[in-house]
């Protein structure tokens, strides 16, 4: 048998990866499980954003290789985007570059300044995959906890208390996942701060900003920002486009010649079609927004009931796609979850896989219609 490769020690399968086969071998039982557990959105994309993919398919060049910067009228929309929504002037020549999906940027990120040793401060609880990246290209993730009475801020005194000579980059999520805390009025300006001091890298991952949220931000509308941060956003929650995989990093031009480098030996470009859809998607006015979000409140106070009906506490004040819910006390979060999907057939995520700062939480995603939230709130009740 031939051995996989050691980095392969060091990660896991993804928790959805392997719980999802679970749900599904339930459902093939015949056990009818509401997923509340992923953030998948299950509206449709603008009705252009279609329209558009579908008229590429007649043009020439659709279905050759297209540019690893992606289109120039793509990079052009990014930058009016980010200009009209976070007041960041960015150059759509040199400081954007589209990713096919954002995820597949922390991968970029860490191939091009990660070495072997380097130590990357992640947040926890955090998404998994910086810490599943981080292991694979060799470096060690440093943990820095997040807590509610903090509103789930860094805590920059227990940060400066840290050996920090060997920390290269800096993972930084806000709008944060999963608790949808928002960002504080100080925080970007401390980070930007932290980072210059530290000659650290500091990437916020922004994907949530426009979901249940009225004042969108980037860390990059702080001054001097581009000196060490990048942001990395995506069109997959804002305009129901998940799996189209779109999404980009942007910043200094320095730093996306970096990434460039990782991600032109990585893949042969974005199909045409797809970014004629993303085009369109980032010219949409306010309208969409208020609309998409209209949809989230009414099932956001419905995934409160669930909550109430399963005695948990949450912060009315946060945003994104989830509520993050508080348990009982003492009650464990994966024992709790596997119990409500095996006796109420309903697949809620345990707080746990987002680290262990997440024990005694779980996380309901809002990418379910009223219809099937009126039913889980039965099944509990």
């Amino acid at each position: 048998m031939i051995e996989a490769a050691n980095r392969l020690q060091t990660v896991e399968e993804y928790y959805f990866s392997k719980k999802l086969r679970e749900v599904g071998l339930l459902i093939a039982s015949g056990k009818p499980v509401i997923n509340l557990g992923i953030g998948s959105p299950d509206l449709q994309p603008p009705q252009k954003v279609v329209d558009a993919i579908t008229a590429s398919f007649q043009n020439p060049s659709a279905h050759k290789y297209q540019s690893y910067q992606g289109l120039p009228e793509l990079r052009e929309a990014i930058a009016k985007f980010y200009k009209e929504h976070f007041s960041v002037s960015l150059n759509p020549s040199n400081e954007i570059l589209p990713l096919m999906g954002s995820k597949e940027g922390i991968m970029h990120i860490s191939m091009a300044y990660l070495n072997e040793g380097d130590e990357v401060l992640i947040p926890n609880p955090g998404y998994p995959t910086y810490q599943s990246v981080t292991k694979l290209v060799g470096a060690k993730g440093v943990l820095y906890e997040l807590d509610e009475a903090n509103n789930w801020m860094p805590d920059f005194k227990a940060l400066e208390k840290l050996d920090l000579s060997k920390v290269k980059l800096m993972w930084v999520n806000y709008p944060h996942m999963p608790t949808g805390a928002k960002p504080s009025k100080y925080v970007f300006e401390e980070l930007v701060a932290f980072g210059k001091k530290h000659n650290i890298l500091i990437v916020n991952d922004n994907p949530y900003s426009f979901i249940l949220n009225e004042s969108p931000k980037s860390i990059l509308n702080v001054e001097g920002a581009k000196d060490v941060c990048l942001e990395l956003n995506s069109l997959s929650k804002t305009f129901n486009m998940a799996g189209w995989r779109v999404g980009m990093v942007v910043g200094n031009s320095e730093h996306i010649n970096n990434i460039l480098k990782v991600k032109s030996n990585m893949d042969s470009g974005m199909f045409y079609g797809i970014q004629k859809g993303a085009i369109e998607a980032l010219n949409c006015s306010k309208m969409w927004f208020a609309t998409l979000n209209n949809v989230y409140l009414q099932r956001r106070n419905l995934v409160w009931q669930l909550a109430d009906a399963l005695n948990c506490t949450y912060d009315k004040e946060a945003t994104g796609l989830f509520v993050w819910a508080k348990l009982p006390a003492s009650i464990k979060s994966e024992v709790f979850i596997d119990k409500i999907l095996n006796e109420n057939h309903v697949f809620i995520t345990p707080g746990t896989i987002f680290g262990s700062k997440g024990e005694g939480y779980i996380r309901f995603s809002l990418c379910a219609s009223t219809e099937v939230l009126e039913e889980a709130i039965e099944r509990i009740k």
